[in-house]
């Protein structure tokens, strides 16, 4: 059995996905699988993921489901990982060369029960960190830590499989495609800390199409899963100024999938009565944005 997991969540990338699959070939530790998990693309993706397992460079899973979600496709792939470690590289970004000779080093190294993985820097292709590294005191941290203590940016996070395995899937609501990957993040926080590691482990590339481009479409599209995803964060976020907004965010979700019973739901019932006014602009700011948009695109 390989040690980790490099699992791909693809939906219509096609065209960049190549670029993956080259980065792992390339890999100066081969004690990795890649699991790539087609969410319904119509592209010809599979097609192109057959012919490199016809290769076999490097070992390739492939597994096609109708399309779900990033956050359905990483259901599927928890489901589907049997290595001791797993980490997600998206069908648009790339890993450095040493990316898995660097994991595995620090794992054997620092590893054990008491952690739930490591947690590792993006960067650009022209090697600039995206936000900020870890202070050198910082030897371990949870994810939700490290941003309340300042830190910036996107972070590779690098799991054991059956710790997250431990924690409720993301949940499907019909006609929506989008539950923040956050959502098990904050509940691993709750009980374990991750091992630092100040080296790029993935090269980032934001589409414009991707979600990173689109986030006030996918708050008007996907209200349910926005909500149920505040609810998590009211009870794992720390200082009122976080709570405060995401109960406004919650109030703002709860109006556009019309959820009257909001209050009621929610587990921070006086915080979220308080940022009514506010949940109520964030929702006719965000109508607003996605309607200047969807008119923009025409003209």
């Amino acid at each position: 059995m390989k040690t980790l997991t490099i699992f791909t969540p693809a939906y219509n990338r096609a065209h960049t996905i190549g670029r993956t699959y080259q980065s792992l070939c390339h890999q100066t530790c081969k004690d990795f699988e890649w699991l790539v998990v087609d969410d319904g693309s119509t592209d010809g993706t599979q097609q192109l993921v057959e012919g490199w397992m016809a290769e076999n460079k490097i070992p390739i899973r492939y597994i096609y489901q109708e399309n779900q979600g990033m956050h359905g496709a990483h259901n599927t792939a928890y489901r589907n990982i049997d290595t001791p470690l797993n980490t997600c590289i998206d069908s648009d970004d790339y890993m450095p060369d040493d990316a898995v000779e660097k994991i595995l080093a620090c794992w054997k190294d620092h590893g054990s029960d008491q952690f739930a993985g490591i947690i590792g820097l993006d960067v650009t292709e022209d090697g600039q960190v995206i936000g900020t590294r870890f202070n050198d005191s910082m030897a371990t941290t949870t994810l939700q830590g490290f941003y309340q203590r300042g830190g910036k940016g996107d972070k590779k996070l690098v799991y054991r499989t059956d710790v997250i395995k431990r924690y409720p899937e993301y949940p499907l609501f019909e006609g929506e495609r989008y539950v923040g990957l956050a959502y098990k993040y904050m509940l691993i926080d709750q009980d374990y800390e991750l091992i630092t590691l100040n080296e790029p482990l993935v090269v980032v590339e934001y589409q414009q199409d991707g979600s990173s481009f689109s986030m006030y479409k996918q708050y008007w599209n996907n209200p349910k899963g926005f909500a149920f995803f505040r609810k998590t964060e009211m009870q794992t976020a720390k200082g009122l100024k976080r709570k405060l907004m995401v109960c406004t965010h919650y109030v703002s979700s709860s109006i556009r999938s019309r959820n009257w019973r909001f209050v009621q739901e929610s587990p921070k019932k006086l915080l979220t009565i308080i940022c009514v006014p506010s949940g109520l602009l964030l929702y006719w700011v965000i109508r607003h944005k996605v309607k200047s948009d969807s008119q923009m695109k025409f003209r």
